[in-house]
Parts: C-alpha cells; sequence; structure tokens
C-alpha cells in the first residue's frame, strides 16, 4: 500500500479512524495509529497509543454517537495535518456525556500507508 499521500487517503482513513473510536475496535484503532504517537486529551494529560487503546480494550470509553465535522486539511510533503471538530455522545468511567470537542491530528505516510503520529483534542 505505497499510495501517494492525498487528501481523498486522508479522508478515508480518517473515516476508518472514526468508525473504531465509535466501535470501540482495537485492532482497528491499533492498525491506524503510530507506535509512538504522542496525544493530549481534554484534561492536557499527554497519552501514548497503549494507553489510548487500554481505554477502549477495557472499556472505560463507550461512545454512542460520533459526529465529526472537517474544518482544515494540508499536506505537507509525507504529512497531513487536519482540525475536525467532533459532537461525542458516550460513556467515560460509567459516566454519560455529550460534548464537542476540536482535534487536530498529524498524520505520517510510512512504507506500510499511513498512520497517526500525534495530536491533540480540547473542548469547545
Amino acid at each position: 500500500m505505497d499510495k501517494k499521500l492525498t487528501e481523498d487517503l486522508v479522508l478515508e482513513q480518517e473515516n476508518k479512524l472514526c468508525k473504531a473510536i465509535k466501535d470501540g475496535n482495537v485492532s482497528m484503532l491499533d492498525e491506524l495509529l503510530h507506535k509512538d504517537l504522542l496525544f493530549i486529551i481534554p484534561s492536557g494529560e499527554v497519552i501514548t497509543k497503549e494507553v489510548d487503546l487500554k481505554t477502549y480494550r477495557d472499556g472505560v470509553l463507550k461512545i454512542d454517537e460520533l459526529a465529526p465535522v472537517i474544518e482544515n486539511l494540508n499536506i505537507i510533503d509525507d504529512m497531513a495535518v487536519i482540525t475536525l471538530t467532533m459532537t461525542l455522545k458516550g460513556k467515560y468511567n460509567e459516566v454519560a456525556f455529550e460534548a464537542t470537542y476540536r482535534y487536530i491530528r498529524f498524520w505520517k505516510k510510512f512504507d506500510g500507508g499511513i498512520r497517526v503520529v500525534g495530536g491533540s483534542g480540547i473542548a469547545i
């Protein structure tokens, strides 16, 4: 899968990521997130890929509804930077929540495809 990095490819992978988040699909998340991922969650804490996967594996985060709206997508050489807002409804530690977040994600092209290498999310 040595595809050129295009907007269509990034959006296709972004859609897979959103579906994996909604479905709690740990194997798909494992495929889409780079092993050295760093992500800043809305609390301000920096998490790794393993911490993120554990959240889904342990059932801590369960998403019932997810509505992403892409704001910007820039391709810079072998990297894509995407910003989006996302309304989420679900449970975190069995406590119901509904909120809108703004995310930035960095997708990087590797020999095997593209993966998220970093990002951040804040409540808006």
